[in-house]
């Protein structure tokens, strides 16, 4: 009797087993859009700075991508930041990026090279200008950034087009009113107080560069308020993508306080070309959407990514294959 009911109860796990991984495979199938196989191939993207949310973000997104698409490659290439990565993949010298809207603006109202060719693929987040000083600082606001040293990032960062537009509205000239410096996130926090007197940042909330001096309580944001960012609109062109907003107290508690941050924000693009081809952009904007919560474990921000609102890429019109993905969402 005993070795009937072992005989029995292997046959039942054999066929649990075999049940479970029909059951797996028709999951499988049912989540593949049409059962189709996966794009392979290679691709690059273009990130940001190494202590950057791009940079972050990007590696998460390449994770996620291999979890779907298994035969694909893809490149990460650090960079500057948005002007650059707008610049890379109008070139072809990358495939996808991320780029704030406002330095893509920039680039297509300069009629750089292949501005034409620039696709948008989804809306992700809203970086969000942050300027900080030492606690003990007497700079209060942007204007008394004369005569100080300031970092205003990189050459071909986003950073650096805000700051420069910042200090202008702020009635300063960026290269004679302050000692610039081209310090990132990567360098610019750790020389605060150090040879630096102010730091500007346009990045995700939080940003890790920053979260590690946050904590000491020895930096504090300085307010951009909404009579500045007015002025930006007044002066026209891609300053319309700069909104008035207040950075949350949640997002640096012990450097905040409690108290939220009057600053602007400017939302961030998944970008790439016309000529992408279709089939892998709508997969691989599948994948964005879909990966939401897992990459937004780790990047806060990328918790803000909503099919309802990714398909506003202005002012870059979306890809094809973008379309044909929110075409057949169901928000």
């Amino acid at each position: 009797m005993s070795t009937l009911l072992a005989r029995i109860g292997r046959r039942r796990a054999v066929q649990g087993a075999v049940a479970g991984a029909v059951a797996l495979g028709l999951l499988l199938w049912w989540l593949l859009p049409l059962g189709e196989k996966p794009p392979s191939g290679t691709i690059t993207f273009s990130t940001g700075t190494r202590a950057g949310v791009y940079q972050k973000y990007g590696e998460l997104l390449r994770a996620a991508l291999r979890k779907d698409m298994p035969d694909l490659t893809v490149r990460l290439l650090t960079s500057a930041g948005s002007q650059e990565n707008v610049e890379r993949v109008a070139s072809g010298k990358a495939d996808f990026t991320i780029a704030a809207a406002d330095a893509v603006e920039t680039y297509e109202i300069a009629g750089r090279p292949g501005a034409d060719r620039l696709r948008g693929v989804a809306r992700l987040y809203d970086d969000y200008v942050q300027l900080v000083v030492p606690a003990g600082s007497d700079i209060q606001t942007v204007a008394d950034l004369r005569g100080k040293r300031v970092a205003i990032g990189l050459p071909d960062s986003g950073v650096r087009l805000i700051a420069d537009r910042l200090l202008k509205a702020a009635g300063l000239d960026p290269e004679k009113d302050v000692t610039p410096s081209a310090d990132g996130i990567d360098t610019g926090p750790g020389r605060l107080g150090h040879g630096l007197d102010a730091f500007f940042w346009s990045g995700g909330l939080p940003t890790d560069g920053l979260k590690r001096i946050a904590r000491s309580g020895a930096f504090r944001f300085v307010p951009i308020g909404p009579d500045l960012v007015s002025a930006l609109h007044a002066s026209g062109g891609a300053t319309r993508y700069y909104r008035g907003t207040n950075m949350p107290e949640s997002a640096y508690p012990a450097m905040q306080n409690g108290v939220a941050v009057p600053t602007m924000a400017v939302s961030n693009l998944l970008m790439t070309r016309a000529d992408m081809d279709p089939r892998l952009t709508r997969w691989l904007t599948r994948t964005v959407l879909d990966s939401r919560d897992g990459i937004g474990a780790h990047v806060h921000s990328a918790q803000l990514v909503d099919l309802r609102t990714a398909i506003y890429t202005a002012p870059l019109a979306l890809h094809e294959g973008a379309r044909r993905y929110y075409r057949s969402a169901k928000p």
